[in-house]
C-alpha cells in the first residue's frame, strides 16, 4: 500500500503541470462566446398592465427583464443590455433611431459581434429601413418585437428576442443589413411590412419572401440582398417630409398646404397613377422639392412608359419632374427622402439614391 501511495503521489506530480497547461490551452466554453448588444426601445414586448385589475399594459419591462424570460440566452452570447427608451413604438422619432444608428456604429468598430433592438411592432418596419440606411458595420443587427404582450397566454416575446440573438451573433448574418426576426422568419429591412394588426404572424415581405427562416432554432439563409447606399450621418439638416395617397375620386385638397414641406412621397395608384386634376400641382411641387412617385399597393414598381393616357400618368408624372420611387413603398421612400435631406444631400443625390431601387 504505501509503495502504491508512492507511485500514485510521483504520477500526480509529473500530471499536474500537464493539467495546468491544458488549462490555459482550453479556455471554458464561456469565455467564447460571442458578443451581443440588446438594445431596448419599449413596445408590446415590453409591456405589462400595472397590476392584477383592470386596465391597459404599457412599457414597463427593462431589457433585463426581457433576457431573464429566455435562459438559453446565457448559452448563446455574451450580452449587454440596455435600456435606450421605454415608449410604444408609435412614439419614436426619427432622431431616436439616428442616435440609436450612432451606437450600433460605434459598438460595430469596436468590435461588438452583433446587436438586437427591442422595440414596438406599430414602426418596427419604418425602424429596421432607417437603421438600414444609417449603419455602417457589418455585424448583424436584427430588430424584433411581440404581437402579444409579456401578460398574454401564448406571448411571442421570449420567442423572437432568441430567434434575434442567435441571428445577430450567426457569422452568416454578416454583411446582410439589417434584419428583422419574427414569428421564426427573417426579413430583409428594405421589404418587410406590417399586413396584420393583431396576428403574431404579422410581417410579410411582399414580392420578396423572407431571406431565412429559424429551422430548429437556428437561422438559416434563403438568398442575400446587396447592401443598399448608406445615408451618412449626422443628420444635422431639419427638414419635412410627408406621404400623401391618392384615391378615389380624391380632390387633393391637401397638396395645397403642402408647400411648406421640404418634399413629398406621392402613394399613386396601381403603377404610379393620380387623378388628372393632381398632375399640375404635382408639376409645380415637383418644381420646388423632391417629389416621389411610389405605388401605395405595397409590390412591385412604378413603371417608367407604359401608361401615356395623359395628365396623372406615370409618364406624365416623370414628365412633370417627380422621382421614380421604384420599388420602395411610400413609408421607406419617404424615410429615404428624409434622411437625404436631413443629410444635406443634393438633387444630383437624391435622384441617384432612388435610382438604384428600380
Amino acid at each position: 500500500m504505501p509503495r502504491t501511495a508512492e507511485k500514485s503521489d510521483a504520477a500526480s506530480a509529473l500530471l499536474d503541470p500537464l493539467l495546468r497547461k491544458v488549462a490555459l490551452m482550453d479556455p471554458s466554453p464561456r469565455a467564447q462566446l460571442p458578443s451581443a448588444l440588446v438594445l431596448s426601445l419599449g413596445g408590446t414586448i415590453a409591456m405589462a398592465a400595472p397590476g392584477a385589475g383592470p386596465g391597459g399594459v404599457a412599457p414597463r419591462l427593462t431589457a433585463e427583464d426581457l433576457v431573464a424570460a429566455v435562459p438559453e440566452l446565457t448559452e448563446e452570447a455574451e450580452l449587454e443590455l440596455r435600456d435606450f427608451r421605454k415608449i410604444p413604438g408609435a412614439w419614436l422619432e426619427i432622431d431616436d433611431i439616428a442616435a440609436v444608428a450612432e451606437l450600433l456604429n460605434k459598438q460595430a468598430a469596436e468590435g461588438t459581434t452583433g446587436f438586437v433592438i427591442t422595440q414596438g411592432t406599430d414602426t418596427l418596419e419604418e425602424v429596421a429601413y432607417l437603421l438600414d440606411l444609417l449603419y455602417e458595420g457589418a455585424a448583424p443587427v436584427v430588430v424584433t418585437g411581440a404581437m402579444r404582450h409579456a401578460q398574454m397566454a401564448g406571448a411571442d416575446g421570449p420567442a423572437n428576442v432568441l430567434a434575434a440573438v442567435r441571428t445577430a451573433v450567426s457569422p452568416q448574418a454578416r454583411e446582410m443589413g439589417v434584419l428583422v426576426a419574427l414569428a421564426d422568419e427573417l426579413h430583409a429591412a428594405r421589404h418587410v411590412q406590417k399586413i396584420h394588426s393583431t396576428s403574431p404572424s404579422a410581417f410579410s415581405s411582399p414580392g420578396a419572401g423572407p431571406v431565412g427562416f429559424l429551422i430548429e432554432g437556428r437561422p438559416r439563409f434563403q438568398f442575400a440582398l446587396p447592401r443598399q447606399p448608406r445615408v451618412e450621418l449626422p443628420l444635422i439638416r431639419p427638414a419635412s417630409v410627408e406621404v400623401i395617397e391618392a384615391t378615389l375620386g380624391g380632390e387633393g385638397a391637401f397638396l395645397d398646404a403642402a408647400s411648406s414641406l421640404d418634399g413629398l412621397v406621392v402613394a399613386a395608384f396601381g403603377a404610379g397613377h393620380v387623378p388628372r386634376t393632381w398632375a399640375p400641382r404635382l408639376g409645380n411641387l415637383a418644381s420646388r422639392f423632391p417629389v416621389v412617385l411610389t405605388s401605395r399597393t405595397g409590390a412591385g414598381s412604378v413603371l417608367t412608359g407604359t401608361y401615356d393616357f395623359g395628365p396623372g400618368s406615370e409618364t406624365d408624372l416623370l414628365g412633370r419632374g417627380l422621382i421614380n420611387g421604384g420599388r420602395l413603398e411610400p413609408r421607406k421612400a419617404r424615410l429615404l427622402l428624409l434622411a437625404l435631406l436631413r443629410s444635406g444631400a443634393d438633387q444630383t443625390t437624391i435622384q441617384a439614391a432612388f435610382a438604384a431601387h428600380r
